[in-house]
């Protein structure tokens, strides 16, 4: 495969945008700012790959700059919320992957967009291209007004899910702890859920009961949030407030019986490991999915019944050629991921490749990220994108 040298430039697209709260850290109230990443190799095209995470981070990740090797001009966009997802609302992320879409066509020139979901950007792209082709929303979860019926998505020529899960709030209730039966004193646990417990009456590998039971009581303590979050909701509005806040901390988020049995959504990957490190030690780590929280960030990303940023619903709703890539030794987004994205695509016009081995960032595997590229290379030029 030829090696392309390739410039890479920083900038930024903003645009106004009316709003009755604040939910990132200063600069004006009604003024949006994305950071932005073009990497051009030394190849003309008239398509860019566009990468967006909901909560960024990745411009430099090892896909976005092989890709550029590999000729592929690239743009890398952090939404509003980069570094911070505290607060973070889906239908805004999808608005600023629509404002970035459309610099990409109007100023930058490029006739045709690809979308690249890496990791946690999968499903956002799949919720992005879905409300771009069939716009629906008008309010966000929470019920606050935000239309993104009047945003005007530019629908993209192609996806790429990259390693990919199939939500924010389908991930966080699969790592859920369900051995919390308090979320004001997390300490207060069923030893009998507690798998991070020496003296946890299951120990691995798990039988098909304790897991269906331990499946159950993750959906059920993301609900009991989610019923508290709302009440949360209505008391304030019903005192008069109804763009008050409250910030809150969920305790024990990094789970799964995946980390400590290989025979769970079987794979490549380490026993005892995952993304993060030591599975024990990040469960209430400062690091950890969903730590910390507002009340409407929850509803929009977390919430298992309410998120609406679903890769599973939104698949079945778009129509442009989609390439899904699973990586074989993935300890974040697993088998079932991959293939649940991908048999939810409602179109015949889809190719799914696993790459054997690969962890999820391709960390220290220069060939397996090699395997990775010349996927996207061969179905970028199947599909007549050049």
């Amino acid at each position: 495969m030829h090696k392309y040298a390739y410039t890479r430039t920083p900038y930024l697209i903003t645009f106004a945008e009316r709003a009755s709260f604040k939910d990132t850290y200063a600069g004006p109230a009604d003024f949006v700012a994305l950071e932005a990443h073009l990497l051009q190799p030394e190849r003309a095209s008239d398509t860019v790959l566009v990468f967006m995470h909901p909560v960024g981070g990745g411009a430099y990740l090892p896909m976005v700059s092989a890709l550029a090797k590999a000729g592929w001009h690239v743009i890398y966009c952090n939404s509003r919320y980069r570094g911070n997802d505290s607060a973070l609302i889906m239908e805004k992320v999808a608005a600023d992957l629509g404002a970035c879409i459309r610099d990409a066509r109007e100023r930058l020139g490029y006739r045709r967009v690809v979308l690249a979901g890496w990791s946690g950007g999968g499903s956002l792209s799949l919720f992005y291209q879905a409300e771009a082709e069939q716009p629906q929303i008008t309010h966000t979860p929470a019920g606050d007004p935000y239309d993104l019926t009047r945003h005007a998505l530019i629908p993209a020529d192609g996806i790429m899910l990259l390693a990919a899960h199939i939500s924010r709030a389908g991930t966080l209730t699969e790592w859920l702890d369900p051995s919390v039966l308090d979320e004001h004193h997390p300490d207060d646990r069923d030893l009998s859920l507690d798998i991070y417990h020496p003296d946890c009456p299951a120990q691995p590998p798990y039988d098909d009961a304790f897991v269906a039971r331990f499946r159950a009581a993750q959906i059920a303590r993301n609900r009991r949030i989610t019923a508290w979050v709302q009440a949360q909701l209505a008391a304030h509005r019903e005192a008069g407030n109804a763009n008050e806040e409250t910030g809150f901390v969920t305790h024990r988020t990094m789970c799964d019986v995946r980390w400590l049995d290989p025979t769970q959504d079987a794979n490549e990957r380490t026993p005892g490991h995952c993304y993060l490190g030591d599975p024990r030690q990040v469960n209430n780590g400062p690091v950890a999915l969903a730590r910390f929280n507002t009340l409407r960030g929850w509803m929009s990303q977390w919430s298992y019944d309410h998120s609406r940023a679903n890769g599973i619903t939104a698949a079945a709703r778009i129509s442009v050629p989609a390439l899904v890539i699973g990586n074989g030794a993935d300890d974040a987004c697993t088998p079932s991921h991959t293939h649940r994205l991908y048999e939810a695509i409602g179109h015949d016009n889809k190719t799914l490749r696993e790459i054997a081995g690969a962890n999820h960032y391709y960390f220290g595997q220069p060939d397996k990220l090699a395997q990775a590229v010349a996927c996207c290379d061969e179905w970028l030029a199947v599909q007549g994108f050049d």
